[in-house]
């Protein structure tokens, strides 16, 4: 008899928009350094909970943007499927970290996937990484670049 998965969504936390960063947060339980990501709540949607988890992880509210995808694995014997959206930081912290964090980094695309512990996130994050950073760029500045100019 197979286990139903366990349901968690997160986000590819993003600040600034010229040169991005890309939150990593290291967990307290056993100073593993993952993304921002977390269960859902009963009756809570996937987006939410990634909205939530992100913004709790991070200290600072942000804003959904695109999905990125999904993440399948298997925790403590059971399967997990965490679905990931972009997403942008406001600026400035308005919360400390929850108390499963014990610290944060903004960190460029190649520091944020050395950084991370777990392969399947460093897999995923070299797959989606370089396209949310695309995607963080300025409107027009993608333009430009869709065109061939510099």
């Amino acid at each position: 008899m197979s286990r139903a998965p366990i349901l968690a969504a997160g986000g590819i936390v993003l600040r600034g928009s010229a040169r991005p960063r890309i939150a990593v947060v290291q967990r307290r339980k056993d100073n593993g350094w993952v993304l921002p990501k977390g269960k859902l709540k009963s009756k809570e949607s996937a987006i939410s909970a990634a909205r939530r988890e992100a913004s709790e992880e991070t200290g600072h509210d942000v804003d959904v943007r695109e999905f990125l995808g999904v993440i399948y694995y298997f925790a403590s014997g059971r399967p997990k499927l965490v679905h990931f959206w972009r997403m942008q930081a406001a600026r400035t912290a308005e919360r400390t970290l929850t108390r499963d964090i014990k610290a944060l980094e903004w960190l460029p695309l190649a520091s944020a996937i050395e950084r991370l512990s777990r392969p399947h996130e460093q897999a995923f994050l070299r797959y989606v990484g370089h396209r949310a950073i695309k995607l963080t760029e300025p409107e027009s500045r993608r333009a430009r670049t869709a065109r061939g100019a510099t």
